[in-house]
């Protein structure tokens, strides 16, 4: 039975989330789908705010026009990711989706989370991208922590091939 709430999607463009969206389509299809795209705003506004005492480096000069011009284009692409992945939601068989790019400053899958809570989502789908070696080394990766600590159920479809893991949407 199909409720209001959407299946959130975590969504970068890559293959492997491209993958995600297609697999979890006849699984999933008959429920609405959020296709969110997180990107971190104000990156190029950090070296201005970050603290001076103890660093042997001269303070960054920052061009704020310039800096608010960079933040801009990337909360347009992550519009663009977003309803690219909410397009190709529909193209594989989702009767409502919709894309959502959000600026925040959590991690991305505390973001997921969060947008999941807020929307009373039934659960979140995310590709992973398969960089298994490295994801031992790096703790934290959005998957782990989703599969970790999400208070709902996590889907998470691994990269088919070493092209699906490399290729970027």
């Amino acid at each position: 039975m199909a409720t209001d709430a959407p299946v959130i999607f975590g969504y970068d463009g890559s293959a492997a989330a491209q993958r995600a969206v297609r697999d979890a389509a006849p699984l999933l299809g008959w429920q609405a789908a959020l296709v969110v795209t997180v990107w971190e705003a104000g990156r190029l506004f950090e070296p201005a705010t970050m603290p001076l005492i103890g660093l042997e480096m001269p303070p960054t000069v920052l061009d704020l026009r310039t800096a608010m011009e960079v933040d801009a284009e990337l909360y347009e692409a992550a519009k663009r990711t977003a309803q690219h992945g909410a397009h190709l939601a529909r193209e594989c068989g989702f009767a409502d989706a919709s894309g959502l790019a959000i600026a925040d400053d959590e991690s991305v899958a505390d973001t997921l989370m969060r947008v999941a809570r807020e929307r009373r989502s039934p659960g979140i789908v995310v590709g992973a991208h398969g960089h298994r070696k490295l994801s031992e080394l790096l703790l934290g990766s959005t998957s782990d922590t989703l599969v970790h600590k999400a208070d709902r159920p996590v889907v998470v479809v691994r990269a088919q091939s070493k092209e699906d893991r490399s290729q970027v949407g």
